[in-house]
């Protein structure tokens, strides 16, 4: 597919599955207080969400169901004081789950059941939700899509001819779609972000250390932040404000439950194309522009902030990208087991890890540079509080664009010219929101990203409610 075709309309539809139901159109804060009022069942909840996840099956969102164990947690999580007992949820497949596989996306991951649950998983269930499926991920969630080499796609609710992102696309395309009000995401280089913006979403990268890590995510640079996907700002506030209850990083300083706008008129910085990508199309600007005349109407102080962005980082975060597909293909054995089938890789795995094994000799440098960008970003920031830019230099492209079966060289220059604002924060440990205050002419979603210093995640969460009361999120059903 030609670059051209992103300019082309994808045959698809619209696809939701909001009814009159124990679900309603409520986001997970309103289900958790229909389930405390006795409104609805627990099990009439999930059994609504089972159903909602059936119908809209052809988005091709879940990689495992897993109902059972969904049904006997119900009466325990629904009996919990947690921020949202009783809420159905899913998981994505690449974490650890007792019980269950981690799958990574990947054909070459033995389906093999864990024996406890990860870090993240923990204080997920601590929130009180009760997760059913797990949600599809690209092979390792290397890409900016939810598509597989052997032609399978998670598809866009708001048009099934377009991406729903990645690499939490499953989770998105569910939320999104109505089936679950809150789902798990991860982000390593813009994976809750980016699929946030491509399904109309609400989705932050929390700052590094701010929540437990999964032992499948360990790496000598620790990139990935796990979270959640959300239509409401105020159900993500909620998630942190629990995630923070169930443990909290004492270097880091505390969000608490976010619950309204915060008072102080903010310095915000905005810019409209990335000093390492190429220049943002028109719709992605017009809705950087869009919320600058919202933030300037509501008192907030907006200027023009060119972002102190590494003339190397480009270059050292996809070597280190590369660096670990080369682990995972070279080392895939002694990460998931000797039934790890090497053979069985995606293209853009083993294409980055081949990119790899010619620039191995200068990964000490890449590694060093790359652990002090968090040290530079502080530094660089400026006097602003808050950094407006675009989640993506364009709008969601069509299913296709970013295939899983596509030869690397064009998949891995594709990528780079898409995904050229979020990588920033996985390396410097900073936290970063999505928000849907765009759209295309056609009504599709665009996002746009707030970001701050690290640990700082309670001003953008702020900036985020005040900015979804001026300015409500498009809904699917309307």
């Amino acid at each position: 597919m030609s670059d051209a075709a992103l300019d082309e309309a994808p045959t698809g539809h619209r696809v939701h599955a909001v009814t009159d139901d124990a679900l309603g159109d409520l986001d997970a804060t309103g289900v958790a207080q229909r389930l405390r009022a006795g409104e609805v069942s627990p099990g009439e909840v999930l059994e609504a969400a089972l159903a909602r996840t059936e119908r809209v099956a052809e988005l091709g969102a879940v990689s495992e169901m897993q109902v059972e164990t969904a049904r006997s947690l119900i009466d325990r999580a629904a009996a919990s004081a947690a921020p949202f007992a009783g809420v159905p949820t899913v998981i994505k497949e690449n974490v650890t789950v007792a019980g269950q596989a981690t799958t990574m996306g990947s054909a070459a991951v033995p389906h093999r059941p864990e024996s406890r649950h990860g870090g993240f998983v923990r204080q997920l269930l601590d929130l009180g939700v009760v997760p059913f499926a797990r949600s599809t991920c690209p092979p390792f969630g290397w890409t900016a899509t939810t598509e597989y080499p052997d032609g399978r796609v998670t598809r866009n609710p708001w048009h099934t001819g377009y991406s729903s992102g990645g690499s939490s696309g499953g989770s998105a395309a569910l939320v999104a779609a109505g089936a679950v009000p809150i789902a798990h995401g991860n982000d390593g280089g813009g994976s809750i972000r980016i699929p946030a913006a491509a399904c109309g979403l609400v989705g932050l990268k929390a700052s590094r250390g701010r929540v437990l890590g999964d032992p499948h995510s360990s790496a000598p640079i620790n990139v990935v932040s796990d979270g959640v996907l959300a239509r409401s700002v105020r159900d993500v506030a909620r998630a942190f404000a629990g995630l923070e209850r169930s443990y909290r990083n004492p270097r880091l300083a505390p969000i608490g439950l976010v619950e309204g706008p915060g008072a102080r008129r903010l310095r915000v910085g905005v810019t409209h194309d990335s000093p390492v990508a190429p220049p943002t199309d028109a719709e992605t600007r017009a809705a950087v522009d869009r919320t600058v005349d919202l933030l300037g109407g509501l008192g907030h102080d907006v200027e023009g902030y060119e972002p102190a962005v590494p003339g190397f980082f480009r270059d050292d975060f996809e070597d280190y990208w590369s660096f670990l597909a080369f682990a995972i293909h070279r080392g895939g054995r002694k990460m998931f087991g000797d039934d790890f089938d090497p053979a069985a890789l995606d293209p853009l795995t083993l294409g980055l890890s081949g990119r790899m094994r010619r620039r191995l000799p200068k990964m000490p440098l890449v590694l060093a540079r790359l652990a002090a960008v968090g040290a530079g970003y502080e530094r660089r920031f400026g006097d602003v509080d808050v950094v407006l830019t675009p989640v993506l230099t364009h709008t969601t492209p069509p299913i296709g664009h970013l295939a899983g079966d596509l030869p690397f060289a064009e998949h891995f220059s594709r990528l780079g010219s898409y995904v050229g604002f979020t990588p920033l924060h996985n390396a410097a440990g900073a936290p970063a929101i999505s928000l849907p205050l765009g759209q295309t002419a056609e009504g599709r979603p665009i996002g746009v990203m707030l970001s701050a210093r690290r640990g700082q995640e309670r001003v953008l969460l702020e900036l985020a409610l005040e900015l979804e009361a001026a300015a409500p999120f498009a809904r699917i059903q309307d």
